[in-house]
């Protein structure tokens, strides 16, 4: 069991499917006194007000996080820049500060820019979590539970900012695992943003076709299971890909060379090597994901 928490006043800014979850967690293990969750929309930060995710909601980060003890960044990486520059100043010393964008190098060169004197109590985070829906209303207390959270921290960062939210992660039922940045965003742009990438293009490519309502009224489980992450935040994803852009044009050369392979095999009716190729990409899958789940 992860050593007992107790945080007087979590600041969570970007209330939605990570950041809402992440508070509940917390809450349903009484590791938090208050939270306080700051957004862009009314809308989202009065249901997560409604669901009791958030104790009080603000849309001013800089009031928010005058008399924080942890601060969870929570936002589109797109967002950090605004957002760190705007915290900076109204931190309290003793507040430790966290992210869970799905890019760290980007990230880290936005906190070393803005944070001044609060950088060694940031602690570049991931959690390896999520489903297609967001907003507040999708989030839940079990997102986390046996996943992985990847930390990163600086060479900054004290132990003792690195210890507390390791622990926060833990209280939420994650893993936690250390990388460096450049490590991190290699291995996301291949099993996160790529996946991302190719369900959108799927997606479009069938709705553009003049039968499309056809196509889609005919489609089964291949389908869905998919492209169901092409459920997830245009506005998350498309600020991942552009911050992550040389890992994900690497990502993207070698996945387009393996598409030129089959289509040649397809090409050259060559069934004994699409069956090798096919056979490969199965055995794989069930070594490295189907015996992960077990």
């Amino acid at each position: 069991m992860p050593a007992r928490l107790n945080i007087g006043k979590l600041v969570v800014i970007g209330t939605g499917l990570i950041g809402g979850s992440f508070a509940l967690a917390l809450k349903r293990a009484r590791a938090v006194r208050r939270v306080v969750g700051v957004g862009r929309t009314r809308r989202n930060l009065a249901a997560a007000l409604k669901l009791r995710i958030i104790d009080e909601a603000s849309q001013d980060p800089a009031r928010a996080v005058r008399d924080a003890d942890l601060v969870l960044l929570a936002m589109p990486v797109g967002q950090m820049a605004a957002v760190m520059s705007a915290i900076a100043p109204h931190l309290p010393p003793h507040a430790v500060v966290t992210d869970a964008g799905s890019t760290k190098s980007d990230v880290i060169a936005c906190a070393r820019r803005f944070l001044g004197g609060h950088l060694a109590r940031f602690v570049p985070g991931h959690p390896i979590a999520g489903t297609e829906n967001s907003g507040a209303e999708a989030a839940f207390a079990g997102l986390f539970r046996e996943r992985n959270v990847i930390l990163v921290p600086l060479r900054e960062t004290t132990a003792v900012a690195t210890r507390l939210v390791r622990r926060a992660w833990e209280i939420c039922g994650a893993r936690v695992v250390k990388l460096d940045a450049a490590e991190h965003d290699a291995i996301l742009a291949g099993v996160s943003h790529l996946p991302h990438i190719v369900a959108y293009a799927l997606v479009n490519v069938l709705a553009r076709r003049p039968n499309a309502p056809r196509l889609f009224g005919l489609s089964a489980g291949g389908l869905r299971d998919t492209v169901r992450i092409a459920g997830s935040s245009p506005e998350m994803w498309s600020d991942i890909c552009v911050a992550n852009r040389d890992a994900l044009l690497a990502a993207l050369e070698d996945y387009e060379n393996e598409l030129e392979q089959m289509r040649a095999a397809i090409e050259g009716a060559d069934a004994a090597e699409l069956k090798r190729m096919f056979a490969q990409a199965r055995n794989a899958r069930e070594k490295w994901l189907v015996k992960k789940r077990r």
